[in-house]
């Protein structure tokens, strides 16, 4: 459940950073909100079915009833926040070529 909840924060901090970084793909903060859960959760389920000891370690730290590995902890972190940011950027990709829009480069 911990790594669930770590997942969750790290995507949403990923992708809400890589929509102010971007703001050609910013889906907004709602919008990038949203869609950031949802890529922390997929990035940080397949990166711990990816990498097992980041998995293993967090289930059985939650089962000892110790704390959790600072490796898993830290793993969960970076999956989930690369994975929030890359899929703001997909979906704010698609959105670009819905609406018609082109990518202005910053100046």
């Amino acid at each position: 459940m911990l790594s669930l909840i770590i997942q969750l924060i790290a995507g949403v901090i990923g992708g809400n950073s890589a929509g102010a970084a971007l703001k050609q793909y910013s889906l907004g903060p709602i919008g990038n909100s949203i869609v950031d859960l949802l890529g922390g959760i997929g990035g940080g389920q397949l990166l711990g079915a990816l990498i097992p000891a980041l998995g293993t370690a967090a289930a059985s730290a939650a089962g000892a009833g110790g704390g959790m590995d600072i490796g898993a902890m830290a793993g969960q972190l970076v999956g989930g926040g690369v994975s929030g940011a890359v899929v703001t950027l997909i979906v704010g990709l698609i959105k670009q070529k819905m609406s018609g829009t082109t990518a202005q480069s910053p100046r």
